[in-house]
C-alpha cells in the first residue's frame, strides 16, 4: 500500500452488531381475562390481568477489542487453504490483511489483474469520499426558454428524481420528486407549451466500452445521461427493471405529462447562458447516494457519483474523465494502482481490470487508521445474510460468515469478486478482496463465500 502499508492503525472502533446481539427476554405473555361469577350482584363480571411490564431488546453494541491478537501468516494459510484450493474459484486472486498494521497476511497473484465486477464501486466510492463532502447534493432546475412558454429542463447529473407523489419514495429514498418542479412552475404563473432538456453538463459517449445494449433493457444499465426519472427504470420499485433507452428526454416527458404539455413538444436542446431559475430541486446527500450504490450495486448511481467525482477536479463529465479522475485520486491518496485499468465508474464493463491488492489498501485505509475519511464505507458495505446484494448470500446452509461479512459483491457472466471485511473469532478485524475469473457465478459465488467464511472461524493463531 505504498506509505500506508507500514502505518500502525491504533484505537480502531468499528462496531458489529449484526449478530452480536443479546435479547434479555424473548417471550410471549399471555393475558388470561378470567370470568368470576359475583354472587351479590348475580351477575358475571371480567377481571383484567394487570398489563405485564414492556419486554425489550439490548443489543451488545461494542466496539473491537484494542488487544485482539492479530493472526499469524501461517495460520491464516491452515484455515482458507481447504477453501482456496476449491476449482470452483477458476481463475483466481486474493488478498486477507490485517486492518489495523496493514500488514498483508495471505495472498494468492494479489498483483494480477482481474475483472472487478461491481467491486470497482469500492474505488469509486472511495475517491467520492476523498473528494467532496459528505453533504454534498446535486442541483436540477428549470430555466426560462428562449421564446414564450417555453422552458428549459436543466440536468445536473441526477438520475434518483422520481415521479411518485411527494410523500413517496421512488427506488431511491429521499430522493427530489418531479411534482415539486411542476408546483414550483406554476406557482410562477408559465403556460408552459413547449420543454428543452439540456444534458450539456456531460460529454462524450452515452455506453462505456465493455458495455452490451442488451444490458439495458436487462435492467442493469440505462445510457448514461445527467437527469433521469428512478435511474430510468420502467417500474420505479423494481431493481432490475427493464430500463430506458432514452432516459433524459423521457424525465422531459414526464415533466411535460404533469404539466399538460404534449410529449411531442419534448426536445433537446441548450438553455441559453444567465437564463432566469424557474424551479429547482436537489438530490438527497452524497453519503445517502454512496450507500444505496454500494448496498445495491447500483450502476447508474455510480456512473453519476464519477461524473460528480471529475467535474469538481475540473475534468470533463464523461467516461474518460470520471475513470481518469477517480483513478488520480486514490494514487494522490497513497494507494498503489498498479495494473488499473477503468473504462466505466460501475464495474459493469467487461473490460475492466483491478488487481485485488489495490482493492485491499482501499478497504484497509477505512478499517483502520490509513485515512479516516474512507471510513465511512464501511457502514456502506451490504451485510452477509441481511441487506443489499449480500441479502441473500449466507442466508441457508452454511451460515457462518452471516452477520459478520461485509462486502461489496462483484458478478459478471464469467466473474464474481467479493471485497470487504470480517471479525475474525479472536475480535481482529480482517480485510479483503476475493477475485474469481473464468467461471459463472453460480459456480464461483458460493466458493468465495466459503473463503470469506474461513475468516469469520478464524483464532489462527
Amino acid at each position: 500500500m505504498g506509505s500506508l502499508a507500514g502505518r500502525h492503525r491504533r484505537n480502531m472502533r468499528i462496531l458489529f452488531a449484526s449478530v452480536v446481539v443479546v435479547v434479555l427476554a424473548m417471550a410471549a405473555v399471555l393475558v388470561v381475562a378470567v370470568t368470576a361469577h359475583n354472587a351479590s350482584a348475580g351477575r358475571g363480571e371480567l377481571t383484567i390481568a394487570p398489563e405485564p411490564a414492556p419486554i425489550t431488546a439490548a443489543p451488545q453494541v461494542t466496539p473491537v477489542p484494542d488487544d485482539a491478537p492479530m493472526p499469524t501468516a501461517q495460520g491464516i494459510a491452515a484455515a482458507v487453504g481447504p477453501a482456496a484450493a476449491n476449482p470452483d474459484l477458476g481463475t483466481f486472486s486474493g488478498t486477507v490483511a490485517d486492518a489495523v498494521t496493514g500488514q498483508v497476511l495471505w495472498s494468492v497473484n494479489p498483483q494480477t489483474p482481474m475483472t472487478p465486477a461491481s467491486t470497482t464501486k469500492v474505488l469509486t466510492a472511495g475517491s467520492a469520499l476523498l473528494a467532496l463532502p459528505p453533504d454534498r447534493r446535486v442541483t436540477t432546475k428549470v430555466v426560462h426558454g428562449a421564446t414564450p412558454g417555453e422552458i428549459v429542463l436543466v440536468a445536473g447529473g441526477d438520475p434518483t428524481l422520481t415521479a411518485k407523489p411527494v410523500g413517496e419514495n421512488g427506488y431511491y429514498p429521499g430522493a427530489a420528486h418531479i411534482s415539486q418542479l411542476v408546483d414550483q412552475v406554476r406557482n410562477a404563473g408559465i403556460q408552459v407549451t413547449s420543454i428543452v432538456v439540456d444534458t450539456s453538463i456531460y460529454s462524450g459517449d452515452t455506453m462505456a466500452q465493455g458495455w452490451f445494449p442488451t444490458d439495458v433493457g436487462a435492467g442493469f444499465i440505462t445510457p448514461t445521461e445527467p437527469i433521469m426519472i428512478d435511474g430510468g427504470r420502467a417500474d420505479p420499485l423494481v431493481d432490475e427493471s427493464p430500463r430506458s433507452s432514452t432516459p433524459a428526454l423521457d424525465a422531459g416527458r414526464t415533466l411535460a405529462g404533469a404539466l399538460g404539455v404534449a410529449p411531442s413538444a419534448v426536445t433537446s436542446g441548450v438553455a441559453a447562458p444567465g437564463a432566469a431559475t424557474v424551479a429547482s430541486v436537489q438530490s438527497a446527500p452524497l453519503r445517502d447516494r454512496l450507500r444505496q450504490m454500494m448496498e445495491h450495486s447500483d450502476n447508474v448511481l455510480a456512473e453519476a457519483i464519477g461524473r460528480e467525482v471529475a467535474m469538481n477536479a475540473g475534468a470533463e463529465a464523461s467516461f474518460k474523465g470520471a475513470v481518469a479522475t477517480i483513478g488520480q485520486t486514490l494514487t494522490a491518496a497513497g494507494f498503489d494502482l498498479s495494473g488499473f485499468t477503468l473504462h466505466d465508474a460501475s464495474g459493469l464493463s467487461v473490460d475492466d481490470r483491478i488487481a485485488p491488492h489495490t482493492l485491499d489498501q482501499v478497504l484497509t485505509a477505512a478499517a483502520g487508521d490509513g485515512n479516516p475519511a474512507l471510513r465511512p464505507m464501511l457502514d456502506y458495505l451490504p451485510v452477509a445474510g441481511a441487506t443489499g446484494s449480500l441479502s441473500d448470500r449466507y442466508a441457508s446452509g452454511n451460515r457462518t460468515g452471516a452477520g459478520w461479512v461485509r462486502a461489496k459483491t462483484g458478478t459478471l457472466s464469467t466473474a464474481s469478486a467479493l471485497a470487504g471485511y470480517v471479525v475474525d473469532q479472536n475480535g481482529r478485524v480482517l480485510t479483503f478482496a476475493l477475485m474469481s475469473n473464468d467461471r459463472p457465478p453460480e459456480v464461483s459465488r458460493p466458493a468465495l463465500d466459503a473463503l470469506a467464511a474461513a475468516l469469520r472461524t478464524c483464532g489462527c493463531q
